[in-house]
């Protein structure tokens, strides 16, 4: 029953916290690109990359890894703005975004491992 708690409490927290971060990116830097889900995803990367990496132990990997870094990253949220991209037939920006998103995501989960070690 703890391990939910602490998945609960993570997933609580990560969810505010890409709410708060998509918000303040968004109206600081508007455009064509949603620079907001693309910093929660490349910095979750990141963050999961350096969890693994140091092997944390099972309570912080249920609490940063499953509860705060699955409600703070969207894989979904980046499919849909993808979608609107291109039905919006912004060919160059949906491009730009996915290199973007899978690039720099892949290199921040890579660059975290490496830290964690």
């Amino acid at each position: 029953m703890a391990e939910i708690a602490w998945i609960a409490l993570g997933g609580f927290l990560g969810a505010m916290a890409r709410y708060a971060t998509v918000k303040v990116v968004s109206g600081r830097w508007p455009g064509k690109l949603p620079l907001g889900t693309l910093l929660v995803n490349v910095l979750g990367s990141f963050l999961l990359g350096w969890m693994a990496g140091s092997d944390a132990g099972e309570p912080i990997g249920l609490f940063l890894g499953t509860g705060f870094m699955g409600a703070f990253t969207t894989f979904s949220t980046f499919k849909l703005e993808s979608f609107n991209l291109y039905r919006r037939r912004e060919r160059a920006a949906v491009l730009l975004y996915m290199g973007l998103m899978y690039g720099l995501g892949i290199g921040a989960a890579w660059l975290g491992f490496r830290i964690g070690l």
